[in-house]
């Protein structure tokens, strides 16, 4: 009896394994107990200012990780420029030889990067773009984490208005009482400027000059459109000169900032740089020919000193404004794309799932909110127990 039944179990089991090339064999699970080791391809197009602190939240997310039962490694590279397009295509196909669990990538430029993407997916390499909504036609990205970029600069624009008469918190016009944790986003600034009279606008005034970041750019281009669309509907703000190219680069931006300041030494007003490395640099310049207007200050025009006004938000551009010498910066969650992206990459190594996209509202920093974004800014936490107790990957 016992040898029909042995011989009944083994019958069943060479049948079962006959079964699984069909069937789909279930996936293996890293034991309890065990660490499970991901690694994550990060792609930035620099490593300095905005992509630092992103890189600097990847990794404090990856700790907190491997503390609840991962063992999660940043492989971080960019290239040696943020327009040495080719060599962040290089870098991604690198990654996908390393055979990393996942790439995360900040493109440089879209188009650039596209057929890298597209061959990181085939090789069944997940992707997540970091600082990008908008869809990438032709590449199964797994989860964006961004912000538009064109309301990143509607929201400047605003502060810009705001600054010089305009509702707001900042500069001389009406204030408005803010609630703390209040989100200084576009639909706030978009409500306070519908109570205005075409007449309310058009007695806003200011002269101002623009650096932009690559020329003609995805990114660049965006935010560009963004500020000047604003800026239409108050005609007394001009823009005067063309925008300069400061490549998203401090010793181009403070270069731009020099030639726009010697062009326009008495009648301007200020300078928004598209993002904060070139608007430290122009706030350098502008402090080093005593021509800087603070906070302390208060806002007054042809006083010849520039206020300036900037994207981004990294912990020095924070710390800046909480001096009062750069007078707003909108902010994009340089620290959400770090934290967030560590949290997508791992639950999709583990075959779980993630939003498709996470949108982080741009929204304005000044002098009164700054600290609530650096040295600490506020992150949810992160369930890493649950995830890894979810977890369907095998080492």
């Amino acid at each position: 009896m016992l040898k029909k039944l042995a011989q009944a179990s083994l019958a069943a089991a060479v049948s079962a394994i006959a079964l699984l090339p069909m069937l789909g064999a279930a996936p293996a699970v890293a034991q309890e107990g065990e660490d499970i080791d991901i690694t994550i391809g990060w792609v930035p197009p620099d490593i300095t200012g905005v992509f630092k602190t992103a890189t600097n939240f990847f990794e404090l997310a990856a700790q907190d990780a491997n503390k609840n039962g991962f063992n999660v490694k940043i492989l971080t590279k960019s290239p040696t420029s943020p327009t040495a397009f080719a060599e962040q295509v290089s870098i991604i196909e690198d990654m996908i030889q390393r055979k990393v669990d996942l790439i995360a990538v900040s493109p440089a430029e879209v188009a650039t990067v596209k057929p890298a993407l597209v061959r990181a997916t085939q090789a069944g390499i997940p992707v997540v773009v970091v600082n990008l909504l908008e869809p990438i036609d032709g590449v199964d990205v797994s989860s964006y984490i961004g912000f538009d970029n064109t309301q990143g600069a509607e929201v400047s624009a605003y502060s810009v208005v705001d600054y010089f008469g305009g509702p707001g918190v900042l500069g001389t016009g009406e204030k408005v009482d803010v609630e703390p944790g209040t989100y200084l986003d576009l639909k706030f600034w978009e409500d306070l400027a519908s109570k205005l009279s075409a007449e309310d606008k058009a007695k806003i005034k200011a002269r101002g000059a623009i650096i932009e970041g690559v020329a003609g750019g995805f990114f660049s281009t965006a935010r560009l459109n963004g500020f000047r669309k604003v800026l239409e509907q108050f005609p007394g703000i001009e823009i005067v000169g063309g925008t300069c190219a400061g490549d998203w680069n401090r010793e181009k931006g403070t270069r731009c900032a020099e030639d726009i300041l010697q062009g326009n030494q008495d009648d301007l007003d200020f300078i928004w740089a598209a993002s904060n490395e070139m608007g430290l640099g122009a706030m350098l310049v502008a402090g080093a020919q005593n021509g800087l207007e603070t906070t302390q200050d208060g806002a007054e025009i042809g006083n010849k000193k520039v206020a300036i006004f900037t994207n981004d938000v990294t912990p020095e551009s924070v710390d800046r404004i909480a001096e009062g010498k750069m007078i707003a910066e909108t902010t994009h969650g340089f620290a959400d794309w770090g934290w967030f992206g560590t949290k997508f990459a791992v639950e999709l190594a583990c075959g779980l799932e993630v939003p498709k996209t996470f949108d982080i509202r741009p929204r304005s920093v000044y002098e009164a909110n700054a600290r609530n974004f650096y040295p600490e800014p506020k992150l949810e936490s992160i369930d890493w127990k649950a995830i890894r107790a979810n977890c369907k990957k095998a080492d």
